[in-house]
C-alpha cells in the first residue's frame, strides 16, 4: 500500500473495542483439551484469534481454510445484496466450535456439511457451533448465507484512511487492508492465513464484475444478469483480496515473456490514463532484473474512480487512484511500482504477523524510491538522509520499524523508516551481497509466510556474518544507529 500522506479525512471511529473485549473474555484462546478415556483428545473450540500483538483476535485456530468460494447476487451501487460465502476448511485439532471473522452484514445461517449449525455474534467474532464435533483432520465445508452491505466502511488515523467497501459512481472496489475482509466476506482474516479463493459475481448485464486472478467463465443468467467467475489461482490472503464492481473495459495486453496482463478501467478513464498504464511491461522488466521472476500467473492496475489517495497491493491487481495516473509522470510512476513490488513482498511472501509490515512496506518503498530516482525523481540518497534525520522522532512517535502499535501500524515509519534500515543493510554488506539476500528471501519464501526473525537469519546466511547484532537495533531500538558509510548524517534531536 502507499500513500501521499495527505492529512487524512475525519470521521468517526466504529466503536468496537468494548465488544472486542467482550469476545476475549468470552472466546480467548483455548488450551489442548484433556485426554478422553480413549487417550484422544476431547473435542474443545478453537482459538477465537491468533493472539497478533495489533489484532489479537484476528484470525482464528482449530483449522485451516483450504478455499473460499464466494457467491455475490450484485444489484446497484449502495444497495445490499444476497451472498454466500462456501468455506472448504480442516480441521487441525478436534473441535467443538470455532469462530469466523465476520463484521456487519446480516447473517442468515450457517451450515456444516449441510446440517445448520447454531451461532452467535460478539463483536466481529461469528462463532460456529457444529452438529456434532468435528475430529482432527476431518475436510469440512462451512456455507455461510448473508446479506451483504456495500456501504460499510472503517476509519483509521493513519495511511489506511478508508476501508472496507469503498462506493464508486456506478459500483465499488474494495479496500480489504488491515483487516476489513471481514465485511465483505466470512473469513481466518489474518495476513498469515492464505488461501485461493473462487469468486462468482452476477451483475446487471451493463456493469463488469472484476476480482483477483483469471476470469475463467463469462454467463449470461435471466433478467439481463450476468455471472462472473474468477479464479485467484494462487492462495492469498484475506488483506490482498479485490472485488470491484462498475462500468469497466477489460484492457488486456503483455508483459515480459508473455506474461498476460489485463487493466481495470472506469470507461470514461481508459484514454486519460492509457500512457503511464503503458509503462506497467518496463516496470516488470526492471523489477525482474533486481529480484528474479515476477511470481504469479498475470497482473494488472484496477483504476479506482474514488477520492481516496490510497493504492492498494491487491494480488495480481493493484488498486492506483485515479488522480495518480491522471498526475504528472514520476508520481504516477512511483506508485505503480511500489504496489507491483509488493507482489513479492507482502502478496507471495506473506506477513507472519503485523509486526513484519516493515518487510512488505520497507522494500516496496524501497524499489520506488530506486526506480523513481533512475526515471527523474528525487535522490533516493536524500530521500534516506532526510528520513535518517526523522528517525529517533518516528521511534519515539510511532515506534521503531518492526515495533509499531496498532494505531501507528500504517505511519511513515513502516515505509521511509523501513526502506531506510533496507538502505543501512545495503550500505552494511555491499550491493552485490545485498542483491543476493533479497532473490534468496523472494525465491526461498515465495508462496509462503515469513518473519522478521527469518529476515534476519536469511540475510545473516547468505552475508556469511551474524547480521542479528547490526540488525536488530535498527528495528527494534529506541535510538537510530549510526548509518555505515555515512558518518555525516545526523539525527535530530526528538521532541516532545
Amino acid at each position: 500500500m502507499s500513500t501521499t500522506y495527505r492529512t487524512p479525512r475525519r470521521r468517526a471511529r466504529l466503536a468496537l473495542a468494548a465488544a472486542v473485549t467482550v469476545t476475549a473474555a468470552l472466546t480467548g484462546t483455548v488450551s489442548q483439551a484433556a485426554p478422553s478415556a480413549s487417550g484422544t483428545p476431547s473435542p474443545s473450540p478453537g482459538a477465537a484469534g491468533l493472539g497478533d500483538p495489533m489484532f489479537p483476535l484476528d484470525g482464528n485456530g482449530g483449522y485451516r481454510v483450504d478455499r473460499y468460494t464466494l457467491d455475490f447476487d450484485w444489484q446497484a451501487p449502495r444497495t445490499p445484496f444476497e451472498a454466500t460465502a462456501t468455506i472448504k476448511a480442516t480441521a487441525t485439532q478436534s473441535l467443538s466450535r470455532f469462530n469466523l471473522d465476520f463484521g456487519g452484514n446480516t447473517l442468515h445461517g450457517v451450515k456444516i456439511d449441510g446440517s445448520a449449525a447454531r451461532t452467535s455474534r460478539a463483536g466481529d467474532e461469528l462463532t460456529v457451533t457444529p452438529k456434532s464435533p468435528l475430529p482432527k483432520g476431518r475436510t469440512f465445508t462451512a456455507k455461510v448465507t448473508y446479506t451483504a452491505d456495500p456501504t460499510q466502511t472503517r476509519h483509521r488515523d493513519d495511511a489506511i484512511e478508508d476501508y472496507g467497501w469503498i462506493p464508486t459512481a456506478d459500483g465499488t472496489v474494495v479496500y480489504p487492508q488491515p483487516n476489513g475482509a471481514r465485511l465483505i466476506f466470512p473469513a481466518n482474516d489474518h495476513p498469515s492465513q492464505r488461501a485461493p479463493i473462487t469468486f462468482r459475481i452476477t451483475t446487471p448485464k451493463d456493469l463488469t464484475a472484476v476480482a483477483n486472478g483469471k476470469l475463467v467463465d463469462r454467463t449470461e443468467r435471466p433478467g439481463d444478469r450476468v455471472r462472473w467467475t474468477y479464479d485467484s489461482e494462487q492462495p492469498l490472503s484475506t488483506q490482498l483480496v479485490q472485488l470491484a464492481v462498475g462500468k469497466f473495459k477489460l484492457v488486456d495486453g503483455e508483459g515480459p515473456g508473455g506474461l498476460p496482463l489485463r487493466d481495470v478501467v472506469p470507461d470514461a478513464l481508459v484514454e486519460p490514463t492509457a500512457e503511464y498504464r503503458k509503462l506497467t511491461p518496463d516496470h516488470l522488466a526492471w523489477l525482474q532484473e533486481k529480484l528474479g521472476p515476477y511470481p504469479f500467473d498475470r497482473y494488472g492496475l484496477l483504476v479506482g474512480d474514488t477520492d481516496l489517495a490510497v493504492a492498494l497491493e491487491t494480488q495480481t491487481l493493484s488498486l492506483i487512484p485515479k488522480a495518480d495516473l491522471l498526475g504528472t509522470k514520476v508520481d504516477a510512476e512511483r506508485n505503480m511500482v511500489h504496489e507491483l513490488t509488493h507482489q513479492w513482498f507482502g502478496d507471495s511472501v506473506a506477513l507472519k504477523s503485523w509486526s513484519d509490515l516493515w518487510v512488505s512496506e520497507g522494500h516496496a518503498r524501497f524499489y520506488e524510491r530506486m526506480y523513481s530516482e533512475e526515471h527523474g525523481g528525487d535522490s533516493f540518497e536524500a530521500a534516506m538522509k532526510t528520513a535518517y534525520a526523522a528517525h529517533d522522532q518516528w521511534r519515539h512517535d510511532v515506534g521503531a520499524p518492526a515495533e509499531p502499535t496498532e494505531p501507528n501500524l500504517f505511519k511513515r515509519m513502516r515505509y521511509d523508516g523501513s526502506a531506510l534500515v533496507l538502505y543501512a543493510l545495503r550500505e552494511q554488506v555491499g550491493d552485490a551481497t545485498f542483491q543476493k539476500i533479497e532473490r534468496a528471501w523472494v525465491s526461498g519464501f515465495r508462496g509462503k509466510t515469513a518473519s522478521t526473525q527469518q529476515f534476519i537469519d536469511l540475510a545473516s546466511k547468505v552475508a556469511g556474518e551474524d547480521l542479528e547484532g547490526f540488525l536488530r537495533p535498527w528495528l527494534y531500538g529506541s535510538k537510530t544507529p549510526p548509518m555505515p558509510g555515512h558518518p555525516d548524517w545526523v539525527v535530530d534531536p526528538v521532541q516532545g
